[in-house]
This record gives structure tokens, sequence and C-alpha cells, in this order.
């Protein structure tokens, strides 16, 4: 299915991570004038280098998004070059595992929900505020299967991926009617070289694949998933 994101604007938080940056160049290849955040300089020149000539339809803001004065003034930026903003993807997360309760230090504690739960919340009210006075947009926040499976060892992470599926959920009734549609998806262990490096051992072929999970993100933030509001959708390849 071809979809065409041609004069469309799309915020990716994250943008040039394992998984973000399938998510930036699909939007890209799709004609989309795409703005990513990020941290690390390096991550956004070789997602430009990546991209190609649609580089030209990138753009960059080096911040923390947790931060919501320095969030704001991203959405500033976007607003004053195009009006409008029709997408934001999260993909911002992190993870934490390994560590039985009685281990689990509140600094690891705060910095799942930091990661996990109040990236989305700063992105998403900062997202809305041109998407509720346009009575339109897509929302698409990128969870993980331990939101539903609580794993041994990771409380921090599965709380904190759990409270932001709720969030966003509840946040998808908030909206209902409203012509902005908030959708999360759930994958399992991303295939990335981190995660590759960090489980040597593993079935790598049953993990999903981040372009796949990315065209998933693509449809679900397009016309044609207009029927689809308030959903998590699991993405987990065969794993």
């Amino acid at each position: 299915m071809h979809l065409d994101f041609s004069g469309k604007v799309v915020l990716v938080a994250g943008g040039t991570g394992g998984l973000g940056r399938s998510v930036s160049l699909t939007f890209l290849a799709e004609g989309a004038s795409v703005h990513v955040t990020y941290r690390n300089p390096d991550e956004f020149t070789a997602l430009q280098q990546s991209a190609g000539p649609a580089s030209a339809s990138l753009t960059g803001h080096r911040v923390d998004v947790t931060n919501e004065s320095a969030v704001a003034e991203v959405m500033t930026r976007i607003l004053a070059a195009h009006h409008r903003l029709d997408a934001l993807v999260n993909t911002i997360g992190g993870y934490a595992g390994g560590i039985p309760l009685w281990n689990l230090d509140a600094a690891t504690l705060d910095r799942m929900f930091s990661l996990n739960l109040r990236s989305g919340y700063v992105l998403a009210r900062a997202a809305l505020v041109p998407m509720r006075r346009q009575c339109a947009g897509s929302i698409v926040n990128v969870n993980a299967k331990a939101a539903l499976d609580h794993a041994a060892g990771a409380a921090a992470y599965a709380a904190s991926k759990a409270a932001s599926l709720a969030l966003f959920d509840s946040l998808a009734a908030d909206l209902r009617g409203s012509g902005i549609r908030v959708n999360s998806v759930l994958p399992s262990i991303i295939d990335t070289p981190a995660n590759r490096s960090a489980m040597p051992s593993a079935d790598f072929a049953a993990w999903p694949k981040p372009d796949d999970i990315a065209r998933v993100i693509l449809f679900l933030t397009s016309d044609a998933a207009r029927v689809i509001h308030g959903a998590a959708l699991p993405v987990y390849g065969n794993s």
C-alpha cells in the first residue's frame, strides 16, 4: 500500500535511534517533512546521510524531550516553519532489567519513568497545541510488550511501560470525537545493533525489524487508518 505523506509534517521523537531512524526514513520516503529530536549529533549526521536527497525535508532538534520548555520551543520552531503538525511519533525509551525489586534503587526507577512515561507526557502536551487547533492529527507512542508482560527483574521498566500505556489510552478517551487519533504500538525486543550486542546468543530472526515496525507506524498515522483510535497494537514478530 502506497501512503502519500506529501505536504504532511511529522515529528519523530528519538528519530535517530535504533527504531526512530527507520521511522524517520520511512516518512521521508513517503514525502513528509520530518522533524526529529536527538541527543547524539553523530546519529543525526548519519541519518542525514542515509536520507540522501530527502534530507532537504529533514530537520533536527537536539533536545531533552523530558524538558517541557525545551520541547515547547521545538514546537514553536516547527509551527513557524509549517504552521501545522500532522503526526507525532514517540520512539523515546529506556531499559533497565535483571534487577529484583529489593535491589532496585530509586534513581533507576526515576530514570525509567522519565524516559518511558514523562517523555510521552511532555511530547503529547506540546503536539496537542496545534492538533487541537487543527481538529486533526495522529499520535503514535512506541511502548513495549512489557507493558502487558511483566517479567521478573524488570519492575521499573514494566511499571513505566504500563503507566505509559495507560496514559495514552486515557488520552485517546479524552480526544474521542476531536479528529485527533492516539494509538500505541507494543514491540517485543527490536532487532537493533544495540540489542544484538546485548544478547548475542538470541535468535535475531524472531525479533521484529525496525523497518517493519516503521511501516506499521506509517499506516497508523495515515488517513487509511482513520478508524483506528485508542488501540494498543502488538508488533512482536515471531518472538
